[in-house]
């Protein structure tokens, strides 16, 4: 399908991100108006405190809306069956991604290179300053990863991607909170397709707190890998 004929569509999940979210719709759309790709941003909030519902739905964008806190997995897999394109990108909305990056997540599906794409934090020259105890934790996810799929890959947490709508319509997604990356990749790569990485940038949360509990939602991370292999 010729470029300028497809369709785009970026699912971003909101909770409680009231001082970014603006910011990032507006950068999306500057990016995306100088691409030749037709697109539609999808925010999906999950029942949040502040003021990040108003926010976007001021900004001209497709806004759907849960009346409780279901968690990431499941605002997710709700953008993605709104979603009507045929490549469908994820981006955090807490600002750590550079919207002005999606472009080079978009090269490998437009050249037909790779039917699944993540943005990789450590593929960059620069160092990422993580948390010890996550990067770890991020390293023992790729390794299981690439022992269940041969699928290596240096970012398996990453929630910067893009993928062929294909993908979606082939995976059964269960997940309802940060464990949807892991859940994603394993079946993407048991299923054939093929996942590549691209290097992007990435900024640390300025302001509140990431609401990962390394405890609870790392171990919630390793039974979705295991559990997305097992049932394929």
């Amino acid at each position: 399908m010729p470029k300028k004929e497809m369709l785009l569509s970026v699912v971003i999940p909101i909770f409680n991100e009231e001082p970014t979210i603006g910011n990032v719709i507006k950068r999306l759309k500057a990016t995306l108006q100088k691409s030749c790709l037709r697109y539609e941003l999808i925010v999906v909030d999950d029942c949040s405190a502040d003021r990040s519902l108003e926010i976007s739905r001021n900004h001209n964008v497709r806004v759907y809306s849960f009346k409780q806190h279901m968690g990431k997995g499941y605002a997710l897999r709700a953008g993605f069956r709104k979603a009507k394109g045929d490549i469908v990108a994820t981006i955090d909305s807490d600002g750590s991604h550079r919207p002005e990056e999606l472009p080079f997540l978009l090269e490998p599906i437009l050249r037909d290179q790779a039917d699944f794409v993540i943005g990789s934090r450590f593929l960059n020259h620069k160092p990422v300053s993580a948390k010890k105890f996550n990067a770890i934790g991020v390293r023992l996810f790729n390794a299981l990863i690439k022992v269940f799929t041969r699928a290596g890959v240096t970012d398996s947490q990453s929630g910067y991607r893009t993928m062929k709508s294909e993908i979606l319509v082939a995976l059964n997604l269960v997940s309802v909170g940060y464990e949807i990356e892991s859940e994603m990749l394993v079946k993407t790569a048991r299923r054939g397709f093929r996942v590549k990485e691209v290097p992007i940038s990435f900024e640390q949360r300025t302001y509140g707190r990431s609401r990962l509990d390394p405890m609870v939602d790392g171990f919630k991370i390793l039974l979705s890998i295991i559990l997305a292999y097992m049932k394929g």
